[in-house]
């Protein structure tokens, strides 16, 4: 039988005193099976990647590689084979490279129907300077923690007249309420002392004024965590001049969107940066970056964010040791700059960087 996973307070967290080493043995004797979509582009090259290094860590776990290439339905619609979202469901974990969205009518993303199956409302960005690789912050240590589900994403728009187009913003308490005490939950579980609740309240009275009713509604069962508001404009500018000053925002699906990208850049990218979508039922991890067709094949492409949300996805699984493991070697690497990808300024092929991290697992 899969193993059922606790769906909040375990997800990340660092476990230091919970169980003995021969506890630990134990909880990890069993395979588990993990959902991979390995994507498209460099998707397939950082996906071997990883699986790599987790067979070299000696990972317990056995990966479901499923196919997400759009198949047309009799209706003439285009969609997600089937058999990728029976993995998920079944596994209730997966792993998901960079997809190509193709373009136009009668496509379904696999994202939003993942989040749908799964209700998967919660997204969770930790952005962290990776010691040794320099960018413009040093020190950046941000959690975004978006609302996933609605939002102005809930796709709910129309023509009005020829010329004129309606779209409506969707925010309720059930999810709004649900990611707040998410957030909270994470930042106790996590060692975090501050949430920033992002909103633009002061135009958007009704809509965003609820999600800041919940926020403050859970603020109050969680005296031992600090709770601000900030507008999403003063969150960007005070952003760029100083990050340290942000610990945990957590904010409606628009405004994540905006500012987890933003936190990105600050520590070098899309590229470094992990993902993980989480939700009741289950949890989806990916890399958030493109495709970059443009490499693809070439063994050039750098798979630190698809292992950084591997990463992720193990201490959800409450896996924490190798996770610690990996997460060693992968930033010892990083740091000591030798085999470093391009887009990371080195010269070091993907299969070089990958091997140099299982070598010292």
């Amino acid at each position: 039988m899969q193993r059922q996973f606790r769906p909040i307070l375990a997800q990340f967290f660092r476990a230091q005193s919970l169980s003995s080493h021969q506890q630990n043995v134990n909880r990890h004797q069993s395979i588990h099976t993990v959902t991979m979509i390995p994507g498209d582009g460099i998707g397939p090259e950082i996906s071997e990647s990883v699986e790599k290094i987790f067979a070299a860590a000696k990972v317990p776990i056995e990966w479901d590689r499923v196919d997400v290439t759009p198949v047309k339905g009799p209706d003439g619609r285009f969609s997600i084979p089937l058999k990728a979202i029976e993995s998920v469901q079944r596994n209730k974990i997966g792993l998901k490279g960079p997809l190509a969205t193709p373009i136009g009518k009668g496509h379904r993303s696999l994202n939003l129907e993942i989040r749908k199956v799964f209700s998967l409302y919660a997204n969770v960005r930790p952005c962290r300077s990776l010691e040794g690789y320099k960018t413009l912050y040093d020190n950046v240590d941000i959690v975004t923690i978006r609302e996933n589900t609605e939002g102005e994403y809930s796709g709910i728009e129309h023509e009005i007249v020829p010329g004129v187009v309606q779209s409506i913003k969707l925010i309720t308490e059930p999810a709004s309420r649900r990611v707040a005490e998410y957030a909270f939950e994470y930042a106790i579980a996590n060692g975090r002392k501050v949430i920033t609740a992002v909103h633009k309240a002061n135009i958007m009275r009704m809509s965003d004024g609820l999600f800041l009713q919940c926020c403050r509604e859970t603020a109050e069962k969680h005296p031992e965590i600090k709770y601000k508001e900030m507008y999403l404009d003063t969150v960007c500018l005070n952003m760029v001049q100083d990050p340290s000053q942000f610990d945990v925002l957590v904010m409606p699906n628009l405004y994540g969107d905006i500012l987890s990208d933003l936190c990105a850049g600050l520590i070098g990218g899309l590229g470094v940066t992990p993902s993980g979508n989480i939700g009741k039922e289950g949890a989806v991890f990916e890399s958030v970056h493109g495709t970059a067709p443009d490499i693809a094949g070439q063994d050039k492409a750098n798979p630190t964010a698809l292992l950084l949300s591997s990463i992720m996805m193990l201490r959800y699984m409450e896996m924490n040791e190798f996770a610690d493991k990996i997460e060693h070697a992968c930033y010892d690497v990083i740091r000591e700059g030798k085999h470093r990808t391009a887009d990371l300024g080195g010269k070091a092929k993907c299969s070089e960087f990958t091997n140099e991290i299982c070598a010292r697992l």
